[in-house]
């Protein structure tokens, strides 16, 4: 049968041209099924014996996706479980012409001869062939088109399509939606089901995001906040915005619940609305991990049964709020593991990072065989509001999970610490070795080389910042000089190395390992202030009574030769050796006796003295895993070098706000909001004492008064948790801030000049200084606070990365150490109380760790939690904060991508409980004096 269609065009030239387009209708095109016994066909393509069932049709059928289906859901198409699929030419056509990978797709699924997917050619059938109807779109025909098939083949219809769904079933096919009809095929297995369940849901799980308009405008009028949304570690249910506000009218906003956290991610910057008052409620008391994938129609009140929030009271109850839109998304590259589908051959599988913060991913890959067991990185790119999880895909693969560089790796890219080698660009700008200090170098700086300096650093310490020296004056005072690395020397502004190194911020300190914020040559040999070798310096000198009394402050470029290089442990000992009184011995004495002094008047202003357990590991030279762990021993030359570090970055920070009032980098300690403090007032209120807070001094005086008889580590325990209550140090423009106070030295003013081979901050205060004093020249951008603002804000984050890279690093080896040592019986202390859990304290290893008492596969023990005190009362035992205990370590590896500390409890012995696997406290803040 010949169909045709005659019509003119007019070309170029002028002229009239007829085309005439013939289309041929046959009747020997067969419907390839092995039912059929109408068609005279020698070969098939659908089984008689496999085509699909389900619990929607009482008997045997075979589908046929509409266009809409196989665009979407083609992901279900190509499970091995589906099978004996009729696809229309038109269907074939339509996906060629709007998605090329999905088209190419679907021809390899067709060319698949186990999937048993037939083409059927309805475009040149005669029962199937429409024409276009006038006022007709081809949409709309198109669709016509299936329908007419689907009617003449006798089969089921696929379409999420509504008015497509309601025009078939009015022509008495029978349709059904993909979800509906995928849910009830009975040949798939129940944990199977549960697997496709996610990827075929169509089901709103979060509400909208508002359009960036919206936002804009609700912001402008009060009705909604800006902030940075922070998820929880301990309760994936849970999250915090923190809200920006004039002055001290900054807030934290609480966001509970999947659909009020709706699609926020980590670090994004979002939009939230505050709930009315009587919707407040205090953050949740339970410890909660999302432990597994979830279905995308697990209902929210079943998941939030889970979440216990904290108690009703007024006192208790934070502001509360719910995401309604996102202004930025913050997405990284994240690093993890994939949760491989239960289905085989499967593509789709669920990607777990390895930062708890961070949602599972649900990723699309074919070589998820080879990815097993690999550390992977995947991207985000988008998150549906009908998904339990974002979508995503793959980038690389960095190495097997366990191995130690895939490990270091893994935390370095997490944290974003720039970790790559040093480009040529960057070493172009070093220095010619062999390296000498010229003449003209000395021309320009003070001689300091006949002085007795010496420097004073941990142990196998080579990027050595700084040296002292203290010398007897003829008036009867003292000269201390504290002399720093003159860095600014060989790094100069703009330059490929200097850049580099602003990116960088600062020297990353793993365990084992250092990731140096400037070149080698640099930070460990030319600028390194080692013993019996001539450096240029830049020197802070006072001249200083015996009163410790500041007389005299001047600062210099200088050249030095140091003539010991010490560990704290050396200068101890010649300090309380008696025999020993060489220069630099007394030199040592001197400062050691003015540091008491200095220490003394600063706690008495009011300066705090915190704690925070710091352990520090023996590595095998071989292996370099962890043979040993203890806690650091502090002495008094550690608090020696640090009080002198302390009154050289505070003489240094006065100098150059004096000369810079607009563009001098500083950096302040906010006093923490009152609401900080609970903890530490429930913990002192449970021993019948009372810590006051109004100002540094005050707690400072409590916390020294707060001591039990019998107990002499309640005190130190008292200060970790002080610790825990700081705000984070930040450095700031002068200029572009007026709150300049140091809330833990008690110190009006302060910088940081101490470190410049680890530190980019030192090296800007090091150029501010030697303009001051007239020793270099200035440059535009060392004097434009909004260019000095933004160097800051890099600053700070690089430092606090670096931090949570050193813990993390902390934790792994943690984790090595444990895992050679087997299991382990120690005294601990209770330093917080959950409603389900204690965190415990092992002051021999600085190691923090959750007990649980409660255990999905067993029954629970009675549990009463008392907020206020705050206490757990476990079958009749109560357990409160700082309570000793005595529980069995040991390391769970049963999970490679988040191994884990196990805690069990050992005494006291509580009948009935099981304890479940723990993993070290994350965020443990180290208490150092910020110099």
């Amino acid at each position: 049968m010949l169909k045709s269609k005659t019509f003119v065009k007019k070309t170029r030239s002028g002229g009239i041209m007829k085309i005439v387009r013939e289309h041929y209708l046959r009747d020997d095109i067969w419907c390839g099924s092995e039912v059929c016994t109408e068609c005279k066909q020698e070969e098939t393509v659908l089984q008689k014996d496999t085509y699909i069932e389900s619990n929607l049709c009482s008997f045997p059928h075979y589908l046929l996706p509409d266009t809409n289906i196989v665009l979407s859901q083609i992901d279900i198409l190509e499970d091995p479980l589906i099978k004996n699929v009729i696809i229309l030419q038109t269907v074939l056509q339509e996906v060629r012409h709007r998605s090329a990978p999905i088209y190419k797709r679907l021809k390899d699924i067709l060319h698949d001869k186990e999937k048993h997917f037939y083409t059927f050619t309805n475009e040149h059938h005669r029962e199937t062939y429409i024409e276009r109807e006038q006022g007709e779109s081809a949409n709309d025909r198109n669709d016509r088109a299936i329908r007419i098939s689907t009617k003449w083949l006798k089969v089921v219809l696929l379409t999420n399509d509504r008015g497509n769904k309601e025009k078939a079933e009015e022509f008495g096919l029978l349709t059904y939606r993909c979800k509906k009809q995928h849910t009830s095929v009975t040949s798939v297995p129940q944990d199977e089901t549960a697997v496709l369940n996610e990827i075929t849901s169509s089901k709103v799980l979060f509400p909208e995001h508002l359009p960036l308009s919206r936002i804009q405008s609700g912001i402008k009028s009060g009705t909604f906040q800006q902030g940075t949304f922070r998820a929880s570690r301990d309760n994936y249910l849970e999250a915090t915005v923190f809200v920006h506000g004039e002055g001290d009218d900054s807030t934290e906003v609480l966001i509970q619940g999947l659909q009020n956290l709706n699609r926020a991610v980590h670090q994004d910057l979002v939009a939230v609305e505050i709930l009315p008052l009587n919707q407040w409620v205090a953050p949740s008391s339970v410890v909660l991990q999302d432990e597994g994938p979830k279905e995308d129609d697990v209902t929210e009140e079943e998941e939030e049964a889970e979440l216990k929030s904290g108690p009703s009271g007024a006192a208790s109850r934070k502001p509360t709020g719910r995401v309604v839109g996102i202004i930025k998304r913050n997405w990284r590259p994240f690093c993890g593991m994939l949760f491989l589908s239960q289905i085989k051959e499967a593509t789709r599988h669920l990607f777990t990072p390895a930062d708890r913060r961070i949602p599972r991913i649900r990723i699309e890959t074919r070589q998820a065989a080879t990815l097993a067991g690999q550390r992977i990185m995947v991207a985000v790119d988008g998150w549906p509001k009908h998904s339990r999880y974002p979508n995503g895909h793959f980038v690389r693969s960095l190495g097997s999970a366990g191995d130690k560089e895939t490990e270091t790796e893994v935390l370095l890219l997490e944290h974003d610490v720039p970790h790559q080698d040093f480009s040529q660009a960057v070493l172009s700008f070093l220095p010619k070795m062999p390296w000498n200090i010229t003449e003209e170098d000395m021309a320009v700086r003070e001689d300091l080389r006949n002085l007795t300096v010496c420097s004073v650093d941990p142990p196998g310490c080579t990027d050595i910042d700084d040296a002292l020296h203290c010398r007897d004056l003829p008036n009867g005072n003292q000269e201390v000089g504290v002399h720093i690395a003159d860095v600014s020397h060989f790094i100069r502004p703009g330059n490929a190395m200097d850049l580099e190194a602003a990116n960088r911020g600062t020297t990353v300190y793993l365990t084992g390992r250092r990731i140096d914020m400037v070149p080698e040559l640099l930070s460990s040999n030319l600028c390194s202030l080692r013993s019996s070798v001539e450096r240029l310096a830049f020197s802070c000198i006072w001249e200083i009574n015996d009163k410790a009394e500041i007389v005299k402050t001047r600062f210099t470029k200088s050249v030095i030769n140091s003539k010991a290089s010490l560990t704290y442990a050396e200068a101890q000992m010649r300090i309380d050796d008696a025999n020993m009184n060489d220069d630099t011995t007394k030199s040592l004495r001197g400062l050691n006796r003015l540091a008491k002094i200095l220490k003394k008047r600063r706690i008495e202003k009011g300066a705090l003295t915190l704690s925070s357990p710091e352990v520090r590991f023996h590595i095998d030279s071989e292996t370099h895993d962890p043979i040993d762990l203890q806690t650091k021993e502090l002495k008094e030359t550690n608090s020696m070098v640090e009080e002198f570090m302390l009154l050289a970055n505070i003489s240094v920070a006065q100098k150059i706000y004096d000369e810079f009032s607009e563009c001098a980098l500083l950096r302040k300690h906010p006093a923490p909001p009152p609401s900080n403090y609970d903890i530490l007032n429930k913990a002192a209120k449970s021993k019948d004492m009372v810590i006051h807070t109004d100002s540094a001094k005050a707690l400072a005086d409590s916390l020294d008064a707060a001591q039990v008889d019998g107990f002499p580590y309640f005190n130190t325990l008292l200060r970790i948790l002080a610790t825990r209550c700081m705000m984070q140090a930040v450095y700031f423009c002068s200029g572009m801030d007026s709150d300049f106070h140091h809330y833990g030295l008690a110190s009006p003013i302060y910088t940081h000049f101490t470190s410049p081979i680890r530190r980019y901050s030192d090296i800007i205060v090091h150029r501010l200084l030697a303009v001051a004093i007239g020793a270099d020249s200035t440059y535009p951008d060392l004097m434009d606070k909004h260019k000095q603002s933004a160097l800051c804000n890099n600053l700070n984050y690089r430092h606090k990365m670096a931090q949570y890279a050193q813990r993390a690093s902390v934790a792994y080896h943690t984790q090595l150490f444990f895992k050679s040592r087997g299991i382990l019986n120690e005294e601990g202390f209770i330093l917080f109380v959950r409603k389900n859990a204690i965190i415990v304290l092992i002051p021999k290893f600085g190691l923090e760790g959750t007990v649980f008492f409660e255990n999905k596969d067993k029954p629970s023990p009675k549990l009463i939690f008392n907020e206020e005190v705050p206490s757990l009362t476990v079958e009749g035992h109560s357990f409160n904060m700082f309570d000793k205990v005595k529980v069995t370590i040991s390391l769970d590896a049963s999970n490679v991508q988040h191994q884990k500390i196990r805690m069990s409890l050992v005494e006291p012995v509580i009948s009935g409980v099981s304890v479940a696997p723990s993993e070290p406290e994350p965020e443990v803040k180290r208490a150092k004096l910020d110099r």
